[in-house]
């Protein structure tokens, strides 16, 4: 399985997927980056801020890496920066629309720009930014 090179990549080219962010995953990625922050992992403590639990803002950015990675441009594609802006919490149980889109194709370096955003269940986008990737050799 190969992603696209820069020659089949076209301005506006999208890919999306949708991921339910559930309690495992959050706890799941506490355990793996040692963030154990109670707004992510205390049932108790995080009424005082959001009323409820909420994801990791970088579990949140993992999903745009598996867009990335997978399906846009793909297995084989470079991840060389990321900018992003947390709009809103993102909860436990949320469905989360994953989308990247390519906004400029840099031909001579093989860099490519991105759209990244992810919008919750109710329509509202929670994550928005842009990213650099490097597409794979032909």
């Amino acid at each position: 399985m190969k992603g696209l090179p820069i020659g089949e990549l076209k301005i506006g080219d999208k890919a999306s997927f949708e991921k339910v962010v559930s309690e495992d995953d959050v706890y799941s990625f506490a355990e793996i980056t040692g963030d154990f922050n109670p707004l992510h992992v205390d049932k108790k403590k995080y009424k005082d801020t959001f009323k409820k639990r909420v994801a990791h803002g970088a579990l949140i950015e993992g999903y745009l890496s598996a867009c990335i990675g997978m399906y846009l441009p793909g297995p084989g594609t470079i991840y060389l920066s990321q900018n992003s802006r947390f709009n809103l919490p993102v909860y436990f149980e949320d469905i989360i629309k994953v989308e990247v889109e390519v906004l400029e194709i840099y031909k001579d370096e093989n860099i490519v720009k991105l759209k990244t955003t992810c919008t919750n269940c109710r329509g509202y986008k929670v994550l928005s930014g842009e990213a650099f990737v490097m597409p794979p050799l032909k």
